[in-house]
């Protein structure tokens, strides 16, 4: 199902955190869609966010979103508890589907929306951004040379700080029932790009643990119990066999940042960012080969991006929502879609298992 090319794609923005931080600016950005209504659960919000976007439309039901003839696709940008819910009705309504990640609550809602879409005909994308930043790009490109020639570990470090301020609030973040933690947060897209950068994943070993356990709810003035992880040490086996050691902190004072690094028996690539605030800006690569020192590699012009921002998040934005209307425009869904959603909820609902059962599982 594609949609005619002689006017913009009208998408409707579902979610106003980051959806009014990133989605609303990065489809106006782009020439080829238009931003025709915003969702928010309270209409005085969702007026305000249109007035101030020059939106046309605003709404606080999902249902009058969609039957908007104008919506040809949908932005959802919710907490990760309502991706399942608000999803199938997307897609039932048939209207194109861009996701934020964490992609569902658990493998079988990820399923049952990849099988929905396959059956509609729709076309689904993932805002899995890293595939996107341009020293991301020339890693799997010297990965997929073979640059590092055989691999012999992989170490992966994600080391923030911020959910380190104990008086942030309670909120849905603080709950894994609703699909919060540093594993919703920060795994969901190491598990997308690990198996696009060095291959599937075979078995992993997991431990979650939580060190602030309990937060005020600005709400109601309670401190309420928080169980949602806020640290993870993940080994995983590749299905060649290399090692992979993820760390992942979201409240780690003055942490290292965004780290992975890929030694080889020909050599190491390290890509890493110690940038707290932007998570896209800073990454530097470096890479050397059997005797020689490490040294910073320059990235090849052809992947740098066409703008860039002062929140560098967007330029990475805009290229999956190019992917994405480009699937649209060949009636094809193109990676990451949901299939790599699914993917990634898979081995985010392994770690869990891990994590209980206190041993290795397999895919």
């Amino acid at each position: 199902m594609g949609f005619s090319t002689t006017k913009p794609l009208g998408v409707a923005v579902v979610g106003t955190g980051f959806g009014q931080k990133v989605h609303i600016p990065g489809f106006k950005e782009y020439p080829k869609t238009k931003v025709v209504a915003v969702y928010h659960r309270e209409i005085e919000k969702a007026q305000a966010i249109a007035q101030e976007q020059n939106i046309p439309q605003a709404c606080s039901r999902l249902a009058d979103v969609l039957a908007l003839p104008d919506v040809d696709a949908v932005s959802l940008a919710t907490p990760p508890f309502l991706h399942y819910p608000m999803a199938t009705d997307v897609l039932n309504a048939g209207k194109h589907l861009l996701m934020e990640k964490p992609t569902t609550l658990n493998a079988q809602e990820a399923q049952s929306l990849a099988d929905l879409a396959a059956e509609k005909g729709l076309v689904t994308a993932m805002d899995f951004e890293y595939r996107f930043v341009p020293a991301w790009q020339y890693l799997k490109e010297l990965l997929s040379q073979g640059y590092v020639g055989k691999p012999y570990l992989v170490k992966i470090d994600w080391i923030m700080e911020s959910r380190a301020d104990k008086t942030r609030p309670w909120n849905w973040y603080a709950q894994k029932s609703q699909g919060g933690g540093a594993l919703g947060a920060l795994g969901s897209h190491s598990f997308d790009y690990i198996p696009w950068l060095l291959g599937p994943v075979k078995q992993l070993s997991a431990k979650l643990t939580t060190a602030i356990t309990e937060r005020l709810d600005p709400v109601d003035g309670q401190v309420k119990p928080v169980d949602a992880d806020d640290s993870c040490l993940i080994t995983l086996e590749l299905e060649d066999g290399t090692p992979v050691q993820l760390a992942m902190s979201s409240v780690s004072r003055n942490g290292r940042g965004h780290w992975v690094e890929v030694y080889g028996d020909r050599g190491t690539l390290v890509l890493g960012s110690a940038n707290q605030k932007d998570y896209v800006h800073g990454f530097q690569l470096k890479g050397g080969l059997a005797g020689e020192s490490l040294t910073t590699m320059s990235i090849p012009k052809h992947f740098d991006f066409e703008h860039n921002y002062m929140d560098g998040r967007l330029a990475p934005f805009i290229r999956v929502v190019d992917n994405w209307v480009t699937g649209i425009e060949q009636g094809r869904a193109l990676s990451p879609s949901i299939v790599e959603g699914l993917a990634s909820q898979r081995l985010m609902d392994l770690t869990h298992q891990s994590n209980e059962a206190g041993r290795w599982v397999s895919l």
